[in-house]
C-alpha cells in the first residue's frame, strides 16, 4: 500500500483555525489532525477535559467557556458544529469580524482531499466499525488517517493523521453533514428513522442516504448491510436508479456477496465465519461481544477488501480491535460484578447490546441505569426504549439528557417506564443520580454485570457504583 502523495497538508482556510466546542468527539479529532499536520490550532469548550488536556499536549490553545475574547486576531477561519446556537458570542465575533465559518463537515472533508477515503455510515455501529479499520489498518503497518466519533484507549486517540494513503472518517447523517465526503468506499451499515429533529419521515434519510451513495468515487464501492431491511430498501433503489458504484452486500442472507456463515460466542468474545464474494471461507476472531459487532467486523473486512487490503490478512489484524471508549467498555469489577459502559440510545442499539451482554452473562443477571438522550428522541421512540428494557433483569431509568434540545411538554421519562412495565420489565424511576447509583449498586450481586446505557453523562456514574459496590 502506497504512502500518500505530497501534497499541502493544511488548506489555507486551516491554517489558523479556531473551533467553537473543541472538546466534542468530531471536533477534536479534526483539530487534532491539523495540529499534527502543523496547523496553529486553538478553540473553546464549556468545561474542561480529558480531550482538552490531550489537545494542549499537541500545542492546540484550548479556552474554557466561550467569550467573543477567545478569538485570536489572526484567525483564519471558524469552525463549528450543528450544535453550536447563533448566539455563541465567538461565532458573532466572526460574523462581524469577517472571519469564514466552517462547517465541521467540510472541514473534515478537505483533510481527504488527495488521499483514499473510506466513510463508515449508519444509524448505529459506526464508531465500532471505523474504530476497527482504523485499529486493523494500523496493525498491517498501514498507517491511515482517521476521524472517529470516540475515543480507542485514550483521550484523543479519535483521530490521527498518517503517512498512509487511506483515510476512514465516521460519516455522520444526523445533520446531513455525510453529503460533503467523496468516498472511494462507502459503508452503510444499516437505515432507520432517527434524528427526528432533522428527519420527518423514512423516505426523506432514504433520500439523504442515495445523496450520500451518489458521492461515491467513480469506479469506487458500496459496502452494505442485506440483512437489515432499511439498508436492503436502500440497495434497491440504487440499484433500480441505474449507474453508481459497484455494490457488495455483506451479512447472514443467504443473497449476501460476503455471507456471515456462523457467529460463535466464547464469553465476551466471537468467532466468526464467513464466505467471501469471490469464494472460499475465512474464519477470525472478534475480541468484543454480540453478534452486530461481528457483523461489523464483516462490513470492516469487505471495505477493506474493496480498497485492496488482503482479505485474510485484514481479517487477522481485526482480532487486534478490543473495543472504543462507551461500547461494551469494561469499567471495573467489584465484589464479583462487572460494571460496562455502553453508548447505546436508540432502541435498537439498545436491544443489540443487552443481547450480546445476555450471551456473555453466564448465570449472572443484567441490570441496567438507563438515561435518555433527548426530548425528541423519547417522543418518538420512548416505547420502543421501553420495550429494550425488558431484555435486562432489572433497570433503573434516569431522568431525559436533553444535551441541545429544549424539554417538551409531557415528554418525560415516564413514557419509557410506562412502556417497559407493559412489556414486563422490572424497572424503577430515579430523578437523584446519587440515588441511582446507590439503586443499582444495591441490586447487584456477585456474578451480575451492570450496564450504565445512554448516550448522555450516565457514563460518570459507572465508577460511583464501582464505589459503593466496595462499601
Amino acid at each position: 500500500m502506497a504512502v500518500a502523495p505530497s501534497l499541502p497538508t493544511v488548506p489555507p482556510a486551516m491554517e489558523r483555525p479556531h473551533f467553537i466546542g473543541i472538546g466534542g468527539a468530531g471536533m477534536s479529532g479534526i483539530a487534532k489532525i491539523l495540529a499534527q499536520r502543523g496547523a496553529r490550532v486553538a478553540g473553546s469548550d464549556a468545561k474542561e477535559s480529558a480531550t482538552a488536556a490531550a489537545l494542549r499536549e499537541l500545542g492546540v490553545t484550548v479556552h474554557i467557556g466561550h467569550a467573543a475574547a477567545h478569538l485570536a486576531s489572526d484567525a483564519t477561519s471558524v469552525v463549528v458544529s450543528s450544535a453550536i446556537r447563533e448566539d455563541n458570542p465567538e461565532l458573532a465575533e466572526a460574523a462581524g469580524r469577517g472571519i469564514p465559518v466552517v462547517h465541521r463537515s467540510d472541514a473534515l472533508a478537505s483533510l481527504m482531499d488527495g488521499r483514499r477515503p473510506l466513510a463508515v455510515a449508519g444509524t448505529h455501529g459506526k464508531t465500532t466499525t471505523t474504530s476497527m479499520l482504523a485499529v486493523s489498518l494500523r496493525a498491517l503497518g498501514l498507517d491511515p488517517s482517521y476521524a472517529i466519533g470516540g475515543d480507542l484507549d485514550e483521550p484523543g486517540s479519535n483521530a490521527h493523521h498518517g503517512t498512509g494513503e487511506i483515510f476512514v472518517a465516521e460519516a455522520d447523517e444526523s445533520d446531513r453533514s455525510f453529503h460533503k465526503y467523496a468516498p472511494e468506499v462507502a459503508i452503510i451499515l444499516n437505515v432507520e428513522l432517527d434524528h427526528h429533529a432533522n428527519y420527518a419521515s423514512m423516505d426523506e434519510i432514504y433520500e439523504s442516504f442515495e445523496t450520500f451513495v451518489g458521492r461515491v468515487h467513480e469506479g469506487g464501492t458500496l459496502v452494505i448491510s442485506a440483512d437489515h431491511e432499511g439498508a436492503r430498501e436502500l440497495t434497491r433503489r440504487v440499484r433500480a436508479s441505474g449507474g453508481g458504484p459497484r455494490v457488495l452486500t455483506y451479512g447472514a442472507a443467504e443473497d449476501a456477496d460476503v455471507r456471515v456463515l456462523d457467529v460463535t460466542p466464547h464469553g465476551l468474545t466471537s468467532e466468526v465465519t464467513v464466505r467471501l464474494a469471490g469464494g472460499g471461507e475465512l474464519a477470525f476472531a472478534v475480541s468484543v461481544p454480540g453478534s452486530h459487532y461481528a457483523h461489523n467486523a464483516v462490513a470492516a473486512l469487505t471495505a477493506g477488501a474493496a480498497m485492496d487490503v488482503p482479505a485474510e490478512e485484514l481479517a487477522k489484524a481485526l482480532g487486534t480491535y478490543t473495543g472504543v471508549k462507551r461500547r461494551l467498555q469494561l469499567k471495573g469489577e467489584a465484589n464479583g460484578v462487572q460494571v460496562i459502559d455502553s453508548y447505546a440510545h436508540h432502541p435498537t442499539e439498545m436491544t443489540a447490546d443487552l443481547e450480546a451482554i445476555r450471551g456473555g452473562a453466564g448465570e449472572g443477571r443484567v441490570l441496567v441505569l438507563f438515561q435518555p438522550h433527548l426530548f425528541s428522541r423519547t417522543q418518538e421512540l420512548g416505547t420502543e426504549m421501553g420495550q429494550a428494557l425488558a431484555l435486562a433483569d432489572a433497570s433503573a431509568v434516569l431522568d431525559i439528557y436533553p444535551a441541545r434540545e429544549d424539554p417538551i411538554p409531557g415528554v418525560t421519562s415516564e413514557l419509557i417506564i410506562d412502556a417497559a412495565r407493559e412489556a414486563g420489565a422490572d424497572v424503577r424511576y430515579v430523578t437523584d443520580r446519587a440515588a441511582a447509583s446507590e439503586a443499582v449498586a444495591g441490586m447487584a450481586r456477585p456474578g451480575d454485570l451492570v450496564l450504565t446505557m445512554g448516550a448522555g453523562d450516565v457514563t460518570e456514574l459507572g465508577p460511583e457504583i464501582l464505589a459503593r459496590l466496595t462499601r
